[in-house]
């Protein structure tokens, strides 16, 4: 599969050379993961025309659907009735799903396939591996040794539903997770798929990680960006981190770096003048510039 470059470091800097990210299908604009949040964000009506790649999250059913949600469970994001809200999205079958509204829009959960008949050709997407139906696996840890052939065998089965999926469309793909065994499972089921390490706890371990699945690309938050004045700033729970140059780093090894959740030009245009190769931001006009950037 021929890599975009969300998945290929850049030459320069110039904002047009940084690749747009739709997080969620442009989520502060557009109601997240939907078939609506995708068409929208790939018109024609969007700042600067349509991003490079979205970026949507996948979970099973507890039929074995595959669909496009972020939260493990269903109240915070539908009209799930109480008995329903606290349930998690591999334990509700695909009807039961269809049925709810995301967000007060009238837009259900889609299906994968849903998502990706609605998405041009022409713009790339990146699947997100949330969760494959299980409590067990153990996203943000760089995973010792004895363990990593278990959390391997949790997502085994998604991520050869997942691919089996993305091989019926012709769109470039990138696969991202914070689960070190979602992508181990992805490189055993098919290693020409890119894959990303989302970051979050430790730019060590998230190198660590990238080097022994040889990962495409880094996908850490904004505020890992050493030599920015958005290095170890207030982003939740995030950081602070060790004093370590990610971007040269992960360049030196020939990797690409995306940087989440951008939500201001300020912090897109810092993280440009840093080096970063993308940007995964929640709105579309956040790489339009002055004529000073």
């Amino acid at each position: 599969m021929e890599r975009t470059s969300a998945t290929t470091r850049q030459a320069t800097t110039d904002s047009t050379d940084v690749s747009l990210i739709a997080h969620r299908g442009f989520a502060g604009v557009y109601p997240e993961n939907t078939v609506a949040a995708v068409e929208r964000a790939t018109g024609a009506r969007n700042p600067g025309g349509p991003p490079e790649m979205v970026e949507i999250d996948v979970m099973p059913t507890a039929d074995g659907e595959i669909v496009t949600f972020h939260d493990y469970d269903l109240g915070r994001l539908t009209d799930a009735p109480d008995d329903l809200a606290d349930r998690k999205v591999w334990e509700t079958s695909a009807e039961t799903l269809a049925e709810l509204d995301v967000l007060g829009t009238g837009e259900p959960i889609p299906t994968l396939e849903d998502v990706l008949e609605a998405l041009p050709p022409e713009v790339g997407v990146n699947v997100e591996f949330k969760n494959p139906g299980s409590a067990d696996i153990r996203p943000r840890e760089n995973l010792p040794p004895e363990v990593r052939g278990e959390q391997t065998d949790l997502w085994r089965e998604f991520a050869a539903d997942v691919l089996a999926a993305l091989a019926a469309y012709d769109h470039d793909v990138l696969v991202s997770s914070f689960a070190e065994g979602a992508l181990a499972a992805v490189r055993e089921v098919d290693p020409s798929i890119p894959v990303a390490v989302v970051f979050a706890d430790s730019i060590a371990d998230g190198m660590e990680i990238a080097r022994r699945y040889d990962a495409e690309a880094v996908h850490p938050p904004w505020n890992m960006i050493a030599g920015t004045p958005l290095f170890n700033a207030d982003y939740g729970s995030l950081g602070p981190y060790e004093e370590i140059d990610l971007v040269s780093a992960a360049h030196e090894e020939g990797r690409a770096v995306n940087a989440w959740t951008v939500e201001r030009w300020y912090e897109a245009d810092q993280l440009r003048r840093a080096g970063v190769d993308g940007v995964i931001a929640d709105y579309p006009g956040v790489l339009r510039f002055g004529d000073g950037a």
